[in-house]
This record gives structure tokens, sequence and C-alpha cells, in this order.
């Protein structure tokens, strides 16, 4: 049965609908300085290469909204940035300056994973509203952070997992959860890419377009090479979370939301470098196991360096049941019987990329609406920061399995690891003096 909906599509606030595993509500305290529903929203975009300029189109674009600030370390991607916007924003490259705008209501944060959580941190305490990218943090510990400025704070914090905002996964959500393929039990996501070898990295000269040392942040310390900026630096420990953390992230946290589970009790990761020998640090390869309380699973297959696809799909999720399957993805969602026969199906009108590094395209733009009728009437939020926090842990929990070759045993109710000193010791990790967030 062919059910494309576009028509309900186009007239549903997406946020309206948005179904969430736990509900978002703005305290009084933040009620009291939400903007009024027709107030223009002045953005601040920080980071300008790869998502970022999704974001920054998607902020242009918006309903009442105005780009006052744009923000980046390295001085050459502003003239780009500046042509997408018809304002004249400045142009900054220290998000300390940025917070002291009085003319920025909202950040959105595209750096590199070890700046998400302290720039979120930096505006939330400033009294900015705040949009993300994920993951969510570089270490479990500054998740936890984060949700405890989020709940001191009252600001609006939403997570760039976009399809979270897509009608047709909105809609299969609610299909699950009313039973089209009965009780649901196991949830499996993939990612498959064709990425080449990065090389041997090359100590040189910091360029002169580039802060370095402003790039580093709150990273320990570390000589300039030529293979890390603007990249490649997603598969080192010091700075990138890898792939599960990456790409990964996407589709677990659409299992998650529809398996109706939070933090697992046991994680176990095999996988390893396979593909290339080079100065990758993380893992091109890498199966990823969870088990939940009530009996329900997920997996994670990530393969950064073989393009092979599953259901002609480069990424995507299913979700098995006792009644059927549904297969989701960006594009849309198929939901089968127990004889594989469609029963269900929807396309997304507004697609987005799957593989390339911007993934950009309409999500993006649902998601900022989200956002930005959150901050104006209170909309509950399709990502908010806490379901964002339990996704990007449960990666950052595989990648600490694989790192330590064993299983994971998981206090649920917190995704504390149990038993293992040594595990535990990743929870946090080392800050450059001076750079550690204050909480």
């Amino acid at each position: 049965m062919k059910n494309t909906r576009r028509k309900f599509i186009k007239k549903t606030i997406i946020g309206s609908a948005g179904l969430s595993l736990s509900s978002f509500a703005l305290n009084a305290k933040s009620y009291s300085q939400i903007l009024g529903s027709n107030e223009r929203i002045h953005f601040a975009v920080i980071g300008l290469n790869g998502r970022g300029k999704a974001l920054l189109n998607a902020a242009a674009k918006a309903e009442n909204t105005a780009i006052s600030c744009l923000c980046d370390v390295d001085s050459r991607v502003f003239k780009e940035s500046l042509d997408i916007t018809k304002d004249r924003p400045k142009t900054l490259e220290d998000i300390r300056q940025v917070l002291e705008q009085e003319d920025v209501d909202a950040v959105a944060i595209a750096s590199p994973d070890h700046w998400h959580t302290p720039m979120a941190i930096l505006a939330a305490q400033a009294g900015k509203q705040v949009y993300v990218e994920k993951p969510a943090s570089h270490n479990p510990q500054e998740g936890d952070w984060l949700v405890e400025v989020q709940n001191k704070t009252g600001k609006v914090i939403q997570l760039g997992t976009q399809q979270r905002s897509a009608p047709t996964s909105i809609e299969v959500v609610n299909e699950i959860r009313n039973g089209i393929i009965g009780e649901v039990y196991l949830g499996k996501a993939w990612y498959s890419n064709n990425r080449g070898p990065i090389g041997m990295g090359q100590k040189v000269a910091i360029p002169d377009w580039l802060n370095w040392e402003l790039w580093q942040g709150p990273a320990p310390r570390r000589d300039y090479q030529d293979i890390w900026v603007h990249y490649n630096w997603h598969w080192f420990w010091d700075w990138g979370t890898g792939e599960v953390n990456n790409n990964g992230l996407h589709e677990l946290d659409i299992c998650r939301w529809a398996l109706d589970v939070d933090y697992p009790v046991k994680v176990t990761s095999s996988g390893g470098r396979f593909h290339y020998d080079d100065d990758w640090e993380f893992y091109d390869t890498q199966i990823v196991s969870y088990e939940f309380p009530g009996n329900k699973m997920m997996s994670w297959e990530g393969k950064s360096c073989n393009p092979f696809q599953f259901y002609n799909r480069g990424r995507g999720a299913t979700i098995h049941g006792t009644k059927g399957t549904a297969l989701i993805d960006r594009n849309g969602y198929i939901i089968y019987d127990m004889e594989g026969k469609v029963i269900s199906s929807s396309e997304e009108s507004e697609t987005s990329a799957t593989l390339n590094t911007v993934g950009a395209g309409g999500l993006d733009d649902y998601h900022m609406a989200n956002f930005l009728n959150a901050i104006r009437r209170g909309e509950k939020l399709n990502a908010p920061i806490m379901q964002g926090v339990v996704s990007t842990t449960i990666c950052h929990l595989g990648n600490i399995s694989q790192k330590l070759g064993r299983t994971l045993n998981i206090d649920s109710t917190t995704g504390k690891i149990m038993g293992d000193g040594e595990a535990m010791l990743m929870w946090g990790r080392e800050y450059e003096p001076g750079w550690k967030p204050e909480i």
C-alpha cells in the first residue's frame, strides 16, 4: 500500500508532531526569556566548513531570522559564507568574542567534535540558545555536563540529529508505537562508504590562514601536521570520535527512538583499521552490539572503506518486530509483514544527502524550524539534548569497548560502565590547562 502523505507532510508543523523519547519542557525562568513569536532571531554560526554551511543555509532561509555573526579559525571561509546570506554579519575567529555580542540570540555550532560541548556550555551560560551538531560530546563526561548546564540555564539546546525532524521518520515511529510490526525487539543500523587513505602526517608550518591555538582549544597541544585539517581530525582520539559517532550515531538514534530504549546493559564491539596502513587511529570497520532491558537489542555495522550497500542504501536502519519489519532511512520508510509483503510506505518530500561530508538538505530546514519554534513558543524539541546525549554516549561506549577489546557492563539508568575501572578512565579526557569547561 503506497502512502506518500505529501499533503499531510506539507501541512504539518513538524515540532508539534514531534514524538520523542522524552518530552522537553521549558521551565518558568526560560519562558520569561523567550522571544515573542514574531520577533527576529539573530544567529551566530560557528564553524563554517562542512556541516557549518548546511546550518548557515538553514538558518539564513528560516522565517524571520538574521545572521549577525560568523565565526571560524580559518580566515579563508568567510567570503563564501558571506555570499550565502543577504545580511552583513560580523566575522570573528574566537567564540568568546561571539558570545559578547548583544545581537546574538542563538548559536549554531559546527566545530570539530572536541569543541561541541565546551562551545555549547559557554553559549548557554552566556544566555544564548544552542543548536549543536552531533555528536553531543567528545566523551561521556561532557554529555553529563551538557545536560546539567541545560537544566541550570533553561536554554533550548537541540542536537543536530536532523532525521528526528523528518516527517516520514516521525510518522513511522508513531506507526511502530501503535503496533504495526508488533512488539519490537531488534534494530539494525549500518553505514557504508568508500573513504580513501589519509596517509602519514608530516609536521609542517602552521598555515597563515589558521589559528591553530584556537582550533585545538580544549584539547592537549600537538604540533601541527598536514593531514588533520579540515576533515581527517575525525579519525584521531584527541579531536574526533570515530565513524560510529560521526555517522553511526544518526541511525543508532533512530533505532533507539523506535525501540523506545535508553541506555543499554551490555555493549560489545569488534573491528579495526583493516583497509589501509596510515595514521587513522579509530576503526574503518566496526560492528557494535547493544543489549537493553526488556529483551531488546540493536547493532551498528560500519564499513568506512567498503561501499557495499544493504537494501540499495548506503545507510539506514531496520526495526524488527513480532509482526514485521520497518526499513527506515532519510528518504522515507517501507513496512513489511512477516511474508515480506509491503503493507505501508512513504517517501520523504524533502531529502538530504546521505554519504557526503556535508549532508545538507530539507531535513536541516525542518530541524532548524523546530529549534526556532521551541525558542519562540516553547514547542517540543524533536532532538532535545538529554536524548542526544544518550545516543552519543552509547556510541562512545562502542569505541571504549573496541579500544579495550572487551564487553562492557552498563548501568542502564546512568550509562556508566560497571565493574571496570580501566574503562571508566575513558569516561572523560585530559584538557589543555585553562580550557576545561566550568559547570
